[in-house]
């Protein structure tokens, strides 16, 4: 099962339909809060608003009242004052509204009176907003805790006003109005604001994965369709249905593997003719080949009664005829290879006799220029001999034509699973340039037609096909003027892989 951070980067539906998502919370929650912060708004302004005109009128009818009682006596203020503070307590469907009075300092005796309503505790009117409206000539207000002696606490909003009754004296009349109702009102509107959010979140990242599915779709479908082609199943098309933008696409995409179709079979075809026409004229070259070289060697046997230039003639003769049958047999091994037809006959062998045997075939072991490092051992290895020796062959030989009359250092090192033959000189190297042109077909460092050295271009690129099939891989240092490593390493045991090289081609 994918992971999260998997799934994110490997599905396009899932990065757009999370980066939707995650911009449409970003937008529901800026929405959100703007909403809210408006809507509340809007309901406490309104509270205020009514707040403010019910305080005054109720100012108003207070003052009217206490204006009429300094003609009575004590007892009769007294029946006003709980007349004004008889207010309705709250009930299930209403919120509270309290009245507090307090009468000023400079009150006569006689008409001087404290209290609240619904047993409001007086602290619920800050002395900060008592001192501003005492020194008003407005009506003021501001938000309060309204606190109640049976510990019940509510926010609330706060008007006060200045009463004054002549020959009584100055009184401060306040009304304080619940906001629990309003609160509640707000809290229904959040979470419906919430619900409403989430439930809008979730409806656009539905459709826009649906969408998505239905727009990937046809990509998902021509990625398919060209994993199928180039795994070879030229034959498959994308379906198209409608005549969109999409459809379109899927008629050029259709055209495109049919021309691709065509390009390839075309190529195929090249390409067999040609494996064909190489085949055909190497098969076809041998039965002449074959009488001139039995014809050479009865001129080259003969020699002696030739003048001198004659009989060089019949060296050059020989040798050339022996170069253009090894050039015909490369070609032919080149045509298998193309054909894929080359199979391995294995055997278990010596690869230090194998390696020993083969430097005794191209250079004479007594001229001393070839050096074998512990050729004592015997390593045993289940290869097709014919194709390693032929792969020693020419690392060899290549270099014998490049060492510049120094020496050649061959090591066979092994492991447990695979073995390493390493061939290096130190003769003119190679650039590094070159590197990865060493093993192309008829790719040659001396190109110029008066070359003294090299063979056909054929050598290393057969080498590295033998190397293959034998599930091994070449490794190649060189350098200008430090000469050159080749390395083969192969494993010991048929159908086993490479773990680690026992030899690196880079040089101590």
């Amino acid at each position: 099962m994918k992971s999260p951070l998997n799934a994110f980067r490997s599905s396009l539906v899932f990065r757009v339909t999370s980066t939707i998502v995650g911009i449409s919370i970003v937008l529901v929650w800026l929405l959100g809060t703007v909403l809210n912060n408006q809507i509340s708004s809007g309901i406490f302004d309104e509270k205020l608003k009514l707040s403010i005109s019910d305080a005054q009128s109720s100012a108003r009818n207070t003052q009217i009242q206490l204006t009429f009682s300094q003609y009575q006596d004590k007892a009769a203020l007294k029946l006003i004052f709980a007349d004004i503070l008889s207010v309705p307590p709250q009930s299930f469907d209403s919120s509270a509204r309290e009245i507090a009075v307090f009468s000023d300092e400079k009150t006569k005796v006689r008409y001087r009176f404290t209290g609240a309503s619904n047993l409001l505790n007086s602290n619920s009117v800050p002395e900060a907003f008592r001192e501003r409206t005492k020194n008003s000539k407005n009506t003021e207000w501001d938000r309060v805790e309204m606190r109640y002696f049976d510990e019940k606490i509510e926010p609330g909003i706060i008007v006060g006003h200045n009463i004054k009754i002549s020959g009584a004296g100055k009184y401060e009349f306040y009304v304080l109005f619940s906001l629990t109702q309003q609160n509640q009102t707000m809290s229904l509107i959040v979470r419906y604001l919430w619900v409403t959010g989430a439930a809008l979140i979730l409806l656009i990242g539905i459709i826009t994965f649906f969408v998505l599915r239905r727009l990937i779709a046809p990509i998902r479908n021509a990625a398919r369709v060209a994993e199928e082609l180039t795994a070879g199943n030229l034959e498959l098309r994308m379906d198209i249905r409608g005549r969109d933008e999409v459809a379109s696409l899927g008629y050029s995409f259709n055209e495109m593997a049919v021309s691709l179709q065509q390009q390839i079979s075309r190529l195929e075809n090249l390409s067999k003719l040609q494996q064909r026409f190489v085949s055909d004229v190497s098969h076809e070259l041998r039965t002449p080949l074959t009488t001139i070289r039995m014809a050479s060697q009865v001129i080259f046997a003969a020699k002696y009664k030739f003048e001198p230039i004659v009989a060089r003639s019949s060296e050059l003769l020989v040798s050339q005829i022996i170069r253009f049958e090894s050039l015909l047999t490369d070609l032919l091994e080149v045509s298998r290879f193309d054909a894929q037809a080359a199979v391995l006959e294995i055997e278990e062998v010596d690869l230090v006799a194998l390696v020993r045997e083969t430097i005794d075939y191209v250079h004479p072991s007594q001229d001393r220029v070839i050096h074998l490092w512990n050729p004592e051992n015997t390593i045993l290895v289940d290869v097709d001999p014919r194709r390693i020796r032929r792969i020693i062959r020419n690392f060899i030989t290549n270099a014998l034509d490049h060492r510049e009359g120094k020496s050649i250092d061959i090591q066979i090192i092994e492991s447990d699973n695979e073995v390493s033959i390493g061939v290096r000189d130190y003769g003119i190297g190679f650039a590094y340039t070159d590197k990865k042109l060493l093993f192309e077909r008829f790719w040659r460092a001396d190109s110029s037609r008066a070359r003294t050295t090299g063979g056909t271009g054929l050598g290393l690129s057969i080498a590295l096909e033998d190397a293959v099939l034998h599930q091994g891989e070449i490794d190649v240092w060189g350098e200008r003027g430090k000469g050159a490593h080749f390395v083969l390493t192969i494993p010991k045991f048929a159908g086993g892989t490479i773990e680690s090289k026992p030899l690196s081609a880079q040089p101590d």
